[in-house]
Formats: structure tokens, sequence, C-alpha cells
């Protein structure tokens, strides 16, 4: 029996149907239906990571090391495969007795047997106990610290690297048209536009200082940022100084948990709470807080996922992406908002904005190709792609989502 006709069988016995895709395998045999979305196997080592990995990380790794490609549209592909799955109703692969079996069969037949393959260079390798601030800065510097560089082609002229607030269809409404009014609605929601120059602002996870910046320059605010990326600290210094915005602002390579700092007029955290993890969320919120003054506003933009689907975002992500993330539905957010002693006035679902994001993202992603190459590598590239390109997906089927949360410190009650 043939490569592609012995992968099908296994494939098809599994999903209980048709295979979802036309397949190609290295030895030039062919399986599945021809109007399908075309999946190429170059190697036999695309089969030996799908082995030791089956499901989700078997098929990335071998995709972004080049093992495996798809000769056509990716998102059309993976579409078609997820719908696939889902009318079908299946869940994560488990190494059930029959799978083991025809998996071991499926080696033998085809010469696949032998040690696991060392993952690609550009997965993930994080130690230490999760969540301790050691093993958070070598996740956040995994994914933050790749390259500025590429970081600055990949996005707006704000550096916002978050959903953006698309407010008008506008054909000439861009990214950082959006971007801008993302920034705007936090810093009202925030109050600094009641507040007036010289409120304080701390910004928890400040990325590359889009909020920062923005803040200082259009409202006057005094602000804190801190991140635990050395390198987005020296991209933020260095438009400090191109703006003559060094008596406003102040970065800093700092944990959250670690901020001395209190007394702040108003505290903003943008997609930053995804990475504090199950366990931490609750010092978060108190973080939160406690860092603002009684009275004073707090607004977080933060990703959610349905209930029932992986907290971290699946195999891919955290090994690729994302180590240690973790969603949770909103509303259990806003409990542990709420048990911190914080009250949300205000939630804006914003993931139709995070479709239009990614979208406006892949576009300058496509268009730059041989850059981003140039500056991190094939690998990287067929990472970033397919990240893109599954994260929209997610939130265009809504098992991811992003909310904008908006709070108040309760006042102090007033002395007898």
């Amino acid at each position: 029996m043939t490569v592609a006709a012995s992968l099908a069988r296994v494939i098809e016995d599994r999903i209980g149907g048709e295979l979802p895709v036309h397949l190609t395998a290295w030895d030039g045999s062919t399986a599945g239906p021809h109007d399908a979305p075309h999946l190429v196997l170059y190697s036999r080592d695309a089969l030996r990571r799908m082995l030791w990995h089956p499901g989700e990380l078997g098929a990335a790794q071998a995709y972004v090391t080049g093992e495996l490609d798809v000769s056509g549209d990716l998102d059309e592909a993976l579409t078609h495969v997820w719908a696939a799955v889902t009318e079908r109703g299946l869940g994560p692969i488990r190494p059930t007795p029959r799978l083991l079996f025809d998996l071991a069969r499926l080696a033998v037949t085809h010469r696949l047997l032998g040690p696991p393959m060392a993952p690609p260079a550009t997965q993930a390798r994080v130690r230490g106990q999760l969540h301790s601030r050691a093993r958070d800065r070598a996740a956040i510097s995994h994914h933050y610290d790749l390259s500025n560089d590429f970081y600055a082609l990949l996005l707006d002229e704000h550096m916002a690297y978050s959903s953006a607030l698309w407010t008008s269809d506008d054909p000439g409404y861009s990214l950082a048209d959006a971007q801008a009014d993302k920034l705007d609605r936090v810093c009202r929601n925030v109050g600094l536009d009641q507040l007036g120059p010289g409120a304080r602002l701390l910004d928890i996870g400040c990325g590359w200082g889009s909020l920062s910046l923005y803040a200082a320059q259009h409202y006057g605010a005094r602000v804190i940022g801190v991140t635990i990326a050395a390198e987005q600290k020296r991209f933020i210094d260095a438009r400090i100084a191109e703006r003559g915005l060094g008596d406003l602002v102040e970065i800093r390579v700092q944990d959250y948990r670690e901020i001395p700092d209190t007394g702040f007029d108003a505290v903003a955290s943008i997609e930053m709470g995804e990475h504090v993890g199950q366990r931490n969320y609750p010092t978060y919120a108190q973080v939160l807080h406690d860092k603002v003054i009684p009275g004073g506003g707090v607004c977080i933009q933060q990703m959610s996922r349905r209930a029932g689907h992986h907290p971290g975002g699946g195999p891919f992500i955290e090994s690729f992406i994302a180590p240690d993330m973790y969603m949770r539905p909103v509303s259990q957010t806003v409990g542990m908002l709420a048990d911190a002693g914080l009250h949300v006035t205000d939630i804006r679902h914003m993931g139709h904005d995070y479709v239009r994001t990614v979208d406006a993202w892949y576009e300058t992603f496509e268009k730059n190709q041989a850059a981003v190459i140039d500056l991190v590598g094939e690998e990287m590239a067929r990472v970033w792609r397919l990240y893109l390109v599954g994260g929209r997906m997610a939130f265009r089927d809504g098992r991811m989502d992003v909310e904008q949360i908006t709070m108040r410190r309760p006042a102090a009650p007033a002395s007898a």
C-alpha cells in the first residue's frame, strides 16, 4: 500500500468519513478528493513528527519546518479541515489501542521507526516553575524579543500589538486610525480626559509603548510603563527621546508583581492579563486595584476563550507563540476582578475588531515576505503565517474573543 493510501486509511478510520484533503506523499502517491485542499508531505520526517505528536503539534512542527505544506490558500485549507472536524464532533486525538496499532503498522510499513525528532528551532523552550518570574520572562522574550524591526514592519505606526477598534468602514480608514481610536477610548475610559495634564497613569505590560506614548502626547499624562521584554524597552526609550517625552514617560523592565509605586490616578493593561496564568490572576487583579487611587479608573483589554476550549489556545500557540498563556470565559474574569474589589462599569466585545486587525497584519505580512524572511528566517516566517491565519479563524469562528473591560476602584468612604 502506498504512503498516501496508508495514511488516508488511518485518518478516515479516526474521523469516520472521507479524507478532507487531497494528499500527496513523498513517494508520489496521492489520496483524497481532487477538489479538496492539497496537502503535500515532502519528507518522511513529516510523518515521524506526527507519529510522535499526533494531532495539532506534530502537524504544526512539520509545517513550520517545510516538511509539510499546503499547495494553495492556507486559510481555505485550515477552514475546510476545521469544518470537517467540527461537523463530526471530533476532539483532541487520544491514543486508543486501535489508533496505536494503526500508527505502529504505518511506521513499520513505511520505515518511519526511530527516536523522536528534535523540536524545530523556532519552538519555545521554557523551563522552571509555571509563572515564576524567570519563566515568565523567558516566555515573553521568546515572542516579544523576536525582532523590533520585524514588529515595526508588521504593525502600524503606533506599534500596537493588540486588537484595534474599527469605528469606520471608510476606504481611507486605516489600521493606524483604528489603533488610535482604541488608544483614545482606553484613555477616556480611565478618565484622562477629565483628569487633565499631569495625571499619573500606570501602563502594565506596555508593549512597544503605544498607549504610554499616546497618553503622554494627547493627554499630557505622566506615565510609568512596565514590560519584561528588554527589546521593547530599548525601542520605546528611543521613541521617547525622538519625541521629547522624557519628562512624561518612564519605561521599566519590571514584573507586574514588583511595581513599588502606588497612588496612580489611572491604570491600564492591554492584552497582558492572558500571560499571568490562572493561579496568578487574582494577584494581577489585586495589583490593578491596589495601584490606582480610590475612585480611579482601570481599563484592561484581554482575550477570552469560550468554555470547553483549550485555555492556552492549543498546542501550536502554546509551543511556538505564547507559552503558558491562559484564557477563560469573560464572565470568569469579571468575577475575579470583582473579587479584587474592582467595580466593572463597561464591557466592550471586540472579536470582530480583532478579525479586521489580523486581516491588516496578514496583508502587510504577505506583501513583505522577502523582508520578513530576511529579518526572522524562513522557519519563523512559516510560524507567523500559521499563527496569523489560525488566530484569525479562531476569532472569526467565535472560539476566541477579546474584551475591553472598564472598572473603578470604589471611592474611599467619607470620614465621619
